[in-house]
């Protein structure tokens, strides 16, 4: 008996221990680039271009990538893009100045997040940096 109530024990906590894992950032070096997280359905990027440079690379990225540019708001800190794919889906990306070398652009792909899209528009903002 006790031997079987370890058991579920030790499998309880398996599961939990797996549930609690989405809610936890994962973080992944970037080649050159910095950090790169993933929490909560949005990518948070380190980018390596001051805050000019990586705002106009966001816009110029929603540009190749054909996305529909709803609005595109900014003040001397904060820019926001907001964009839309062809089935719909809510884009918006905040670039945030950091230093005056360095900015961070925070992606979130519809309500929930889209990971493969998101590490996409964060490679194609590099590559215009």
């Amino acid at each position: 008996m006790k031997t079987i109530w370890k058991a579920g024990v030790v499998s309880c906590g398996i599961v939990l221990s797996s549930l609690l894992t989405g809610c936890i950032a994962v973080l992944a070096g970037a080649a050159g680039a910095g950090t790169v997280a993933w929490v909560q359905g949005r990518l948070d990027a380190e980018l390596a271009g001051n805050f000019d440079r990586s705002e106009h690379a966001a816009s110029r990225a929603m540009e190749q990538l054909q996305f529909a540019k709803i609005s595109e708001t900014h003040d001397a800190l904060t820019a926001v893009i907001q964009a839309r794919t062809i089935e719909d889906t809510k884009i918006e990306i905040k670039i945030l100045r950091v230093s005056d070398a360095t900015s961070r652009a925070q992606i979130r792909v519809g309500v929930f997040g889209n990971e493969a899209l998101s590490l996409t528009i964060l490679d194609k903002i590099k590559a215009n940096l």
